[in-house]
C-alpha cells in the first residue's frame, strides 16, 4: 500500500464519490484508510470521565484502500503511486502521472 497517513486522497467508488480527503490513518492489515470527512458515522456513547455529556458522536468509519486515489496536486488530478529505487539505495515515491518525487 503506497498510500500513508497525512496524503491527500480523492474517492473513485461509492456513496461519497469524488469527496478529497486527508489520510488520518493507515490499518494496513485490512487494506483500509481513515479519510477526513469520508464515510461519517454515528456512534451511541454514554457519559463517562473522557466523554461528560456522552450522546451521538459523529466520526470516520475507514473505507477500502481500492476505492480511494491519491491525489497530485502538481497535476491537479488523481494520479497512481509507483516505488523506485535510487542508484544510493533510498525507495522513493513517485507519482506515475508526471514522474516527480513525493517525499
Amino acid at each position: 500500500m503506497y498510500i500513508r497517513k497525512n496524503d491527500t486522497v480523492v474517492v473513485i467508488r461509492g456513496k461519497y464519490k469524488g469527496r478529497r480527503g486527508r489520510v488520518l490513518d493507515v490499518f494496513t492489515k485490512k487494506n483500509r484508510l481513515l479519510v477526513e470527512g469520508v464515510n461519517m458515522m454515528k456512534r451511541h456513547t454514554r457519559p463517562s470521565n473522557r466523554n461528560q455529556s456522552g450522546g451521538i458522536v459523529e466520526r470516520e468509519a475507514p473505507i477500502h484502500v481500492s476505492n480511494v486515489m491519491a491525489w497530485c496536486d502538481a497535476v491537479d488530478g488523481p494520479s497512481k503511486i509507483v516505488m523506485k529505487t535510487l542508484q544510493d539505495g533510498r525507495r522513493v515515491r513517485i507519482w506515475k502521472a508526471n514522474g516527480e518525487t513525493i517525499d
